[in-house]
């Protein structure tokens, strides 16, 4: 299996497979800026839409240049409604030229099924967590377990469904605080603990507000700062500015720098902070690997010179 790094995902766009232009944006002649996508057959589609969703997406994917030209092409992944939809879907030849599949609403009672229908085949897969049990930690810990013993490398990054465990709490998004100031902001940061330390990437929640651009800004510094590798994106609008908030200051490129080359004191000053090579290793490996994709932020001074 070819590996991908998680970083690559940036901002993922969720599109209805309903949309005419399906096969413009997969092929990235449209949003050419666009990192990864996720082609929605569940909750974006009405379940009267399931026929139409499945024939637009089959004639898209049909009609994708093979192979398509990786400088233009976005990571595709396609949501199935279910494990039995999945099932058809692997049986049709286009779907060679997807990455992968998001699999919505997993848990430790459906991954056998979902198991049985994507197995097999050489595809990356996403599965999403947004069900009630994912508020209890040493669920989380078992389920981690699980799903790397049945899926093993194929495993992308797990995708944070927010407002799905909200709603498991009989919550919406409030328009004024970011999702770390609701019962998210226990949930997140045990998710990046439990599973991140089994070694997963996970990617951040929707932001569904699009006329609140500051505010999502705030949100993904928080996403970044709890180790998130990516954000759900709605709208087009939303993709550069998450994508900006991805990129590495440069001090902290500098000092992942120094660490991974080594022939460094054990502990050393840089920019008037403790460094200690030791701990500090593993931070400076994704920070490089953050600034690879994304690109490193403009400093302060260099935001001034081109205001002026």
């Amino acid at each position: 299996m070819r590996r991908v790094s998680p970083f690559a995902l940036g901002a993922t766009l969720y599109m209805p497979a309903t949309r005419p232009d399906l096969q413009a944006v997969m092929s990235g002649s449209k949003l050419p800026q666009l990192r990864s996508l996720v082609v929605c057959l569940e909750d974006a589609i009405a379940a009267s839409e399931t026929a139409l969703a499945l024939a637009r997406l089959r004639v898209a994917l049909a009609g994708l240049p093979r192979p398509i030209p990786e400088a233009r092409k976005p990571l595709i992944f396609v949501r199935p409604r279910d494990a039995h939809m999945a099932a058809a879907l692997m049986a049709w030849p286009e779907i060679a030229s997807i990455d992968g599949f998001v699999i919505p609403k997993l848990n430790l009672a459906s991954l056998a099924g979902w198991a049985n229908a994507l197995k097999g085949a050489d595809l990356l897969l996403m599965p999403t967590l947004e069900t009630s049990d994912i508020y209890n930690p040493t669920a989380v810990a078992e389920f981690g377990h699980a799903l790397r013993a049945e899926f093993g490398e194929r495993i992308l990054a797990l995708r944070i469904g927010g407002n799905d465990l909200l709603a498991c709490l009989g919550l919406r998004r409030p328009r004024v605080t970011t999702l770390y100031e609701t019962p998210l902001g226990y949930l997140i940061p045990m998710l990046a603990g439990v599973l991140g330390a089994q070694g997963f990437a996970l990617a951040a929640p929707v932001f569904e507000h699009l006329a609140l651009p500051e505010l999502l800004g705030r949100e993904v510094d928080l996403d970044v700062a709890h180790g998130l590798v990516g954000k759900t994106a709605i709208h087009p609008c939303q993709l550069t500015p998450i994508q900006d908030r991805l990129k590495v200051p440069v001090e902290d490129l500098n000092c992942a720098r120094l660490i991974a080359q080594g022939a460094r004191p054990a502990v050393f000053k840089h920019n008037d902070a403790m460094v200690e090579p030791a701990t500090h290793y593993n931070w400076a490996a994704r920070t490089l690997e953050r600034a690879k994709w994304h690109g490193v932020k403009p400093t302060d001074s260099s935001l001034a010179k081109a205001g002026r």
